[in-house]
C-alpha cells in the first residue's frame, strides 16, 4: 500500500491518472474513500492524489492534540515526498480548512484552490438545533462512521481541531485561483459562514444540489464537473 513519510508520521495515499496534479482532502472521520465518485472522472485530465489525513484511515493516528495546522502541514511534506512542486487542491469539509491553511501558508504550492462544504471560522451551534444535533450529538455515535473507523480519541483530536480553526485571518493571503462550492442543503455549514470564504480575492462561488456529505456521496459526478470545468477554464 501506498505511504509516505510526513514529518513524524506516515500518511497513506492514492494515485490515479496522469497529467497536472490533484490532490484531494478529507473531512473529519473520512479517508480517500469519500472521493471514490470524483476520482475515475477527475483522473482522466489530472493525476489525482487522495490521501487519509493525521488521524484518519489508513494513516498514522498519534495522540493528540491535532491542529490544522499541522494537518497542512501534513499535505506539504506528502507533496516533497511525491516530488509534487506544485499541484491542484480540493478540500472536502474539514479537509477544506486543511486546503485553506496550506494555499496560505504555502502559496508556491498550491495552483488552484478549491473549497467544498467548508467555512473558514468554526460553526457556532445554537443547543438543539439541527446543526447542534449533527455536530455535537450524531457525529459522536460510533456506528455514524465506517466500519472500519478510527479510535475515537483520534476522531475527537480532528473534531477539537476542526471545531478550534478559524481561518479568517488567511482568506486575504490566499494568492490561488480559488472556487467555493456550497451544498444547497448543507446543515452544517451555514451559508453566511460559506459566503465569507469570497474574501478570497478573486474566488468564484457555485452552488450545487444535495446535503453536506451526500453532495459528494450522491452528486460526485456533478461535483467532478464543476471542479473539471474550473480548471480547464482556468488560466
Amino acid at each position: 500500500m501506498p505511504y509516505a513519510r510526513a514529518g513524524d508520521i506516515k500518511l497513506y495515499y492514492e494515485l490515479q491518472g496522469s497529467g497536472d496534479p490533484l490532490l484531494l482532502i478529507p473531512g473529519l472521520g473520512s479517508d480517500a474513500g469519500l472521493f471514490s465518485t470524483l476520482v475515475p472522472p477527475l483522473a482522466e485530465r489530472n493525476q489525482v492524489v487522495a490521501l487519509d489525513p493525521r488521524g484518519g484511515g489508513r494513516s498514522d493516528k498519534p495522540a493528540g492534540p491535532y491542529s490544522i495546522g499541522e494537518m497542512a502541514r501534513d499535505v506539504a511534506g506528502l507533496m516533497r515526498e511525491l516530488g509534487i512542486a506544485r499541484a491542484h487542491v480540493l478540500g472536502y469539509s474539514m479537509g477544506g480548512k486543511i486546503a485553506l491553511q496550506l494555499a496560505a501558508d504555502h502559496p508556491e504550492l498550491v495552483d488552484h484552490l478549491i473549497l467544498g462544504a467548508t467555512a473558514a471560522r468554526p460553526s457556532v451551534t445554537r443547543r438543539f438545533s439541527r446543526r447542534w444535533l449533527l455536530v455535537d450529538v450524531i457525529s459522536r455515535i460510533p456506528l455514524w462512521r465506517r466500519v472500519d473507523a478510527q479510535p475515537t480519541y483520534a476522531f475527537e483530536a480532528q473534531r477539537s481541531a476542526s471545531a478550534q480553526f478559524d481561518g479568517r485571518p488567511l482568506l486575504a493571503k490566499v494568492t490561488a485561483r480559488t472556487l467555493i462550492i456550497r451544498a444547497r442543503r448543507d446543515h452544517i455549514v451555514p451559508p453566511s459562514a460559506t459566503k465569507e470564504l469570497l474574501a478570497i480575492p478573486g474566488s468564484s462561488l457555485v452552488d450545487l444540489p444535495g446535503g453536506h456529505i451526500t453532495l459528494v456521496v450522491l452528486h460526485g459526478v456533478r461535483l467532478a464537473a464543476a471542479v473539471s470545468a474550473f480548471l480547464e477554464s482556468a488560466p
